[in-house]
């Protein structure tokens, strides 16, 4: 069976690049009818951030990617489910320890006692000589009993994986082709450190072998650590995992995505009112290509047409205006019921629903405003902001209320005589169709040009220079808060 995993580490938010690999991850095993898995690699305590677990489920579920099995969400609690764990690094460190213990008694992992002050003086040394950096292999020619009488001394140490320093180690990338690398330039890594806790290398290898990963889907910058990830799995005599590696993302720049130029959490766009089908749509593509002209995909057609095949070795540049139009072509698609219902939390922080004369008459209502604008804001939102007018008319200069060349003095005939012939509509009748049809009629009648009327009737209606169309909002605004704001024209042209 195809089994994947995310294996982030909770060192706080995660990051757009998180969610492409746990979103190719997952859509590599459903299209397998295979199983995604969710894990949690905790054992970088120096990092640790106590709340970056649920972060992580909390984006996750957000963007529609949920485990099958590890760490999941139930009932708003971290909790862990499936027969492989714990799902939790921090939890398995008696795994790690005892298949640190094999490869120790195996000879093919060693104790090493030097201090960090050594080592630094080491890389110092082989920069400042142009030598590949690395450990130098000074512990790996103590005698036994050496080492036997350091530990048993108490003296600080870490177990080092000791890595061939002949012949290459070779893989076929999912993503990248046919990878060598010289094992001679491949470091002897720390495997267990001086707290107990296991490196990402070794932990990575045992969990992933344990918890049965066929495909390992994460970023270019593993590629390097993978001939050590591919010696412990020879050590250890299991069949290693398929790898692919993912191009990194890029700013605008085609510098590395990072907090300087930008938002880089998941979070940060959830809480900017991003869709979040818009944003896996966009994350999809950000390295992957189907080969066609096709851009908005559901995540059952990703599922369907995505491959590791089509992802680019090449960076993927992380491109906001290209995601800005992914959320606005959803925002088209989804109903103004939808749509509403997704706002409502923003339109409860809004300043103005503070103020108890503006509250919402009622859902449907509201649904009817949201109409005006959700075709042309990028957010949820940004739709607060952009329907405020029907709220609360906004201040403006009589000039605005001016068709191109025309004159205060037609303005000041048409308005009065619109407002009557308004005043003829029943309640009943006051519906944008029928408001169009009689204002139509009305401007013929009067032989009017269409903008000179329409115009200063908009900006009546909505006290900006762009807006929806008179008939829409007058519509939502109701026939007694279209003539009053009629009325407010009319004092200002007096004025």
């Amino acid at each position: 069976m195809v089994r994947t995993r995310f294996a982030p580490s909770p060192t706080g938010k995660l990051h757009v690049g998180g969610l492409r690999t746990a979103l190719y991850a997952y859509l590599v095993a459903k299209q397998n009818g295979g199983q995604f898995l969710l894990r949690i690699e905790d054992t970088d305590r120096g990092r640790f951030v106590e709340t970056g677990t649920m972060n992580i489920l909390q984006s996750l579920y957000w963007a529609g990617i949920v485990p099958d099995e590890g760490v999941v969400l139930q009932d708003d609690k971290v909790s862990q489910i499936g027969d492989k764990g714990p799902y939790i690094q921090s939890e398995r460190l008696p795994i790690y320890k005892k298949y640190t213990d094999e490869l120790l008694a195996a000879g093919n992992a060693y104790y090493c006692f030097c201090a960090n002050e050594r080592l630094e003086e080491v890389r110092q040394f082989q920069q400042k000589n142009k030598l590949p950096t690395g450990y130098d292999g000074r512990c790996l020619k103590l005698e036994k009993k050496e080492v036997e009488a350091m530990l048993a001394a108490g003296e600080n140490s870490v177990v080092r994986l000791k890595m061939p320093k002949t012949g290459e180690t070779v893989w076929n990338d999912l993503v990248r082709g046919v990878v060598k690398f010289k094992n001679e330039l491949v470091d002897d890594q720390v495997l267990l450190k001086s707290d107990g806790f296991p490196t990402y290398h070794l932990a990575v290898v045992v969990d992933d072998h344990l918890m049965e990963i066929s495909h390992v889907v994460r970023g270019e910058e593993w590629v390097s650590s993978t001939p050590k990830h591919l010696q412990l799995y020879a050590y250890f005599g299991w069949q290693p995992p398929q790898f692919a590696h993912l191009p990194l993302l890029l700013n605008a720049d085609k510098s590395k995505l990072s907090k300087r130029q930008g938002d880089v959490a998941v979070e940060d766009y959830c809480a900017k009112g991003y869709l979040p089908e818009a944003i896996v749509n966009f994350v999809a593509f950000l390295g992957w290509n189907p080969g066609t002209e096709k851009e908005i995909y559901s995540m059952d057609e990703l599922i369907k047409d995505f491959s590791l095949e089509k992802v680019s070795k090449a960076g993927a540049v992380f491109n906001v205006e290209k995601l800005d139009w992914f959320n606005r072509e959803y925002l088209k698609r989804l109903s103004s019921n939808e749509v509403t219902k997704r706002a409502l939390p923003w339109f409860e922080k809004s300043d103005y629903f503070k103020d108890q004369k503006l509250k919402i008459k009622d859902r449907e209502w509201l649904a009817k405003v949201v109409v005006l604008e959700k075709d042309r804001v990028i957010t949820l939102a940004d739709l607060p902001q952009a329907v405020k007018f029907i709220f609360e008319l906004p201040g403006y200069q009589k000039d605005l209320l001016i068709w191109r060349k025309g004159t205060i003095e037609e303005v000041q005939k048409i308005l009065p005589e619109l407002k009557e012939s308004l005043n003829t509509i029943s309640i009943q009748d006051w519906n944008k169709l029928i408001l169009e049809q009689k204002v139509g009629e009305w401007i013929k009648q009067k032989m009017y040009s269409t903008g000179s009327v329409l115009w200063p009737l908009r900006v009546s209606l909505s006290g900006q220079q762009n807006s929806p169309g008179p008939d829409e909002i007058a519509e939502v605004l109701g026939k007694d808060e279209t003539l009053r704001r009629l009325d407010v024209a009319i004092v200002k042209l007096s004025s």
